[in-house]
């Protein structure tokens, strides 16, 4: 896990490459790679590439990046792990390859040399990177399937800009600071970013499983080389000739062979630890793998003694594998002082988040580089209320929301009530509800597009909403049909809500510290034998997560199997209204309702500053 930049002059009219300005670009991440750092640029000053490093596999200064091919012609900067990088080196070794260090990045060029773009399906992995070719004078960028690892870039017609954190690029001083009124209204809706809109307009996130080339006084792309949705398109098909027997029982390999995947280290390997049955599960796995991690638990002083502390339990289940355990209390105190803190390692607003900035501080604090997380669960083995409401709603609301201008009147007629006797999205049933992507907005969206213009005025919210087009957005990622129920919402929650919140949110937290997080339930070879198993007729709803649970050759306690689940959360209910900063919501009448939730309240808070700077 590293941190990555990069500028290529690929325009005959373009400036030289400022030196100045790429190194304020990789000290802007400094967090992200506290054990070493290197620059290069070439003679011509066309292009240069600079890189912040936390070492985890090959610690010798022979991993250390920028790092060039044997013969010259290839240099890169990786921010990631490749799981598979010892079986491909193997394959790589017997066609005569020779390799000068141990590290997962010199897989990445020889496959390149030998692959080119094709190259990215065979890696398993969390991964961003920018590959420079000298001959053919071209920058290759490249993100995994998931959209684990972040990519960001500038294209201004005559130079690219490239880094892992989108302040890094301004910290250069290149970029044009206006805001972008569609990443702002995205912010509204979801509570984060979503892809490939910023903060700023004048840059962007490369979509997860997309790649981009520039050179020859162009660029090329985004291209798509993954589809989430295609996979399972084709675990539907498998599914109709799924051999009778129990795979949910075979899934235990599977899951396995993920987890000792992602135990490839040279540095000792931790996990985060719940009361649930994701994170407890893998921590089982890893023990049987002979890891022995130490685990982690926040735990948050305002849920002592009620169902949201996870404390004891998770505390019961660490002696139950024989592993070590530490446990770590928050209270309202601390985070009013940890606040600016997490605010400016943000890099991005988000709702979500501080529950992991504080695992990854107790994990730095405990002497651990890398955790191993349960994140993905819920999005592979159905643990959302999305699951049952979106089908529902769209089986409910399809015929009447054929019937032209029918939502739209019925929501304007309740609008008197909204705020106070009814929630905006009740109103937006008819009008939402029934399709995929109006079903999911509905069910995940923070504010509704017509509260928009009384939060970003009027012009701002036309031209956000415009250009964000928000059902638009989210059924792309329906593209090609998963042809199942199951499949659209397990789309959509892998490739909106997990990316742009969940897995951005892990990145930033985590890199705050100089922590890596891996998520091995957030794995493609994984959901490829999942799916289809997932999507077999006649499969329960919680059939997913129990055999997770009884994935470990000992299995998890019935208690933890039978727990009513609540999530990783934070008190944010009690504290929004006390401290300064975070106050806000409470000179709008709509979020000072008893009933409003505490995301909206977050959402329009931290929103403040981005609707200053429309």
């Amino acid at each position: 896990m590293c941190g990555l930049a990069a500028i290529f002059a690929y325009a005959p009219q373009a400036r030289p490459v400022d030196a100045g300005e790429l190194l304020g670009m990789r000290e802007r991440m400094r967090e992200r790679g506290p054990d070493g750092a290197g620059l290069w640029c070439a003679d011509d000053r066309r292009v240069g590439l600079a890189h912040r490093r936390l070492s985890i596999i090959d610690l010798s200064e022979q991993g250390a990046q920028p790092m060039a091919s044997a013969d010259g012609r290839y240099r890169i900067v990786f921010n990631g792990e490749i799981y598979n990088h010892r079986a491909l080196r193997a394959e790589l070794d017997a066609q005569g390859v020779e390799f000068r260090s141990q590290s997962d990045t010199e897989v990445l060029l020889a496959l390149y040399a030998q692959c080119g773009p094709g190259m990215l399906e065979r890696l398993r992995g969390m991964f961003a990177f920018a590959i420079w070719d000298r001959l053919q004078e071209s920058l290759f960028l490249a993100r995994d399937p998931y959209g684990i690892k972040p990519l960001y870039y500038a294209d201004d017609g005559r130079t690219l800009r490239v880094a892992s954190q989108v302040q890094a690029l301004r910290a250069g001083g290149a970029i044009d600071a206006a805001l972008d009124a569609a990443g702002v209204a995205g912010f509204f809706l979801f509570g984060s970013l979503p892809e490939p809109f910023t903060i700023y307009r004048a840059v962007r996130s490369l979509p997860a499983g997309c790649w981009l080339r520039a050179g020859g006084g162009r660029v090329e792309g985004p291209r798509r080389w993954h589809s989430l949705a295609q996979v399972w398109r084709d675990a539907a098909a498998a599914a109709a000739v799924l051999p009778s027997g129990n795979g949910l029982r075979d899934m235990g390999e599977a899951l396995r062979d993920s987890v000792r995947h992602h135990l490839v280290a040279d540095v000792p390997v931790g996990a985060f630890l719940s009361a649930g049955i994701d994170s407890g599960a893998l921590v089982g796995l890893m023990a049987e793998a002979g890891a022995a991690p130490e685990t982690l638990t926040v735990a948050f002083e305002e849920f002592r003694g009620l169902p949201q502390d996870d404390a004891p339990l998770a505390a019961e289940l660490a002696a139950y594998f024989g592993v070590a355990h530490r446990v770590d209390r928050v209270g309202e105190a601390r985070f009013r002082d940890d606040l600016p803190r997490i605010l400016a390692a943000m890099d991005q607003p988000s709702i979500d988040g501080v529950n992991t900035w504080y695992a990854a501080q107790a994990a730095r604090q405990a002497g651990l580089k890398v955790v191993i997380s349960g994140l993905g669960g819920d999005e592979l083995f159905a643990g959302y209320p999305a699951f049952r409401e979106v089908p529902r709603w769209t089986r409910w609301f399809r015929l009447p929301g054929r019937i032209p201008g029918l939502g739209r009147t019925v929501r304007r007629l309740l609008s008197p009530w909204v705020g106070h006797r009814l929630h905006p999205k009740a109103a937006g049933l008819l009008e939402y509800g029934g399709s995929w992507p109006g079903a999911w907005l509905l069910r995940r969206g923070l504010f509704m597009p017509w509260e928009l213009p009384a939060l970003m005025g009027v012009e701002a919210a036309r031209e956000g909403l415009e250009r964000l087009a928000p059902l638009e957005r989210i059924g792309a990622v329906l593209v090609p049909d998963p042809g199942t129920a199951f499949g659209r919402v397990a789309a959509m929650e892998a490739g909106l809500y997990m990316r742009n919140q969940l897995l951005r949110d892990a990145d930033w937290a985590g890199m705050a510290h100089g922590v890596e997080i891996r998520v091995p339930l957030v794995d493609v070879e994984l959901l490829r034998w999942v799916a289809p198993v997932m999507l077999r007729p006649g499969q329960t709803a919680d059939a997913g997560k129990q055999a997770l649970a009884l994935a470990p050759r000992r299995a998890l306690p019935e208690a933890i199997r039978q727990r009513r689940k609540t999530g990783f959360t934070v008190p944010f209910a009690d504290w929004i209204g006390r401290i300064d900063g975070l106050d806000s919501w409470k000179r709008e009448p709509a979020l000072a309702q008893p009933g409003c939730h505490w995301s909206r309240r977050l959402a329009y808070a931290l929103g403040q500053d981005l609707l200053r700077g429309l």
